[in-house]
């Protein structure tokens, strides 16, 4: 597939990915298990038919290794998603997590002792700086918007917000430790990107049991939601069941299209593509759905977008040794 076609795929599964997220969230904000449920049941099928070959083909990388990555990947999923039930909004949700590269960089240093250039550390302060300021303006708008209740229901839902950001902050750690995993298992084993897809997906699905409650009675809720008739198709299904199916087909157009760009491009320009996606889907989200967004929020989001292209060192990427623009090649 040529590369341009991998862009195409990335922006186009990931930012409609979270419209349909934030319209199932706003309808009924803790559906995070349901809609992580059906993600890793639609990806988990795919691979089984087509990656697993009906489960004849085995794992380049020991399964056991599996289990452990499958245990962090399945935490940063599920609280990830939860995190938007406790009173974070979808643009900080985004923007937090955005802070990836800060998460990534501590555990470098802690876990592989790395030791980077001036730039990246310049990049981390301004990613850092960015977060804190849409984190501070965001608690102040919970505060103010739990003005007009008593004193106790505002506590209470300025607690439950610290509680969100508790969990943003150890999902983007666990996501980070699992990177750094994953890294020293291609190291030993090779690259198995599209094997660790489906592992990753497939493995955990044992584990909704125990969040079989609340999948079932949000299952209920979506059932009473009003009726859409879908285009074309014709066929009429209750609107959240079809912004569940959009989410996770968009879900999977993403993931998809980040995997093509891997196998084609630099994981320089992956991590450019990438970037530039969440930013256009911040953008999106905050005009589409009228999320309130300060001028405030503008220059922490605009810090923590600058310092991640300041860490990638996108200026590298512009020219080769011998001047010429650095390009994707399509592998045969």
């Amino acid at each position: 597939m040529h590369p341009a076609l991998a862009v195409v795929l990335v922006f186009a599964g990931c930012c409609s990915n979270v419209v349909f997220l934030e319209l199932l969230a706003r309808k009924h904000p803790g559906c995070g298990n349901i809609v992580t449920f059906a993600q890793f049941l639609f990806i988990a099928v795919e691979g089984f038919l087509f990656e697993a070959d009906l489960g004849r083909k085995s794992p380049a990388i020991p399964l056991r290794y599996y289990a452990v990555m499958v245990t962090m990947f399945f935490t940063v999923s599920v609280v990830n998603n939860y995190a938007l039930n406790l009173n974070i909004a979808m643009p900080l949700h985004m923007v937090f997590r955005s802070g990836s590269l800060i998460a990534n960089m501590i555990l470098g240093i802690i876990i592989l002792k790395k030791r980077y250039s001036i730039f990246k550390y310049t990049s981390i302060a301004l990613v850092s700086v960015g977060i804190f300021i849409c984190t501070f303006m965001s608690a102040k708008q919970v505060t103010s918007n739990q003005s007009s209740l008593g004193e106790s229901d505002g506590f209470q839902a300025f607690a439950w917000w610290l509680l969100g950001i508790g969990a943003l902050t150890f999902a983007l750690l666990m996501s980070a430790r699992m990177g750094i995993f994953q890294e020293t298992l291609y190291k030993q084993f090779g690259k198995h990107s599209k094997e660790a897809l489906f592992y990753n997906h497939a493995l955990p699905l044992p584990g909704f049991i125990f969040l079989a409650s609340d999948i079932y009675d949000h299952a209920v809720l979506f059932n009473k939601s009003e009726l859409y008739e879908i285009p074309v198709v014709g066929m009429t299904v209750p609107v959240m069941w079809f912004y569940l199916l959009m989410n996770v087909v968009t879900q999977y157009v993403c993931i998809r299209g980040v995997f093509i760009l891997t196998t084609e491009c630099a994981s320089l320009t992956v991590t450019l593509v990438v970037t530039l996606r969440k930013f256009v889907s911040l953008i999106f989200s905050i005009l589409y759905f009228q999320n309130p967004f300060t001028s405030w929020h503008w220059l922490g989001t605009s810090l923590v977008f600058i310092g991640t292209l300041l860490y990638t060192e996108v200026w590298n990427s512009l020219g080769t040794p011998e001047g010429q623009p650095q390009k994707c090649h399509k592998k045969n």
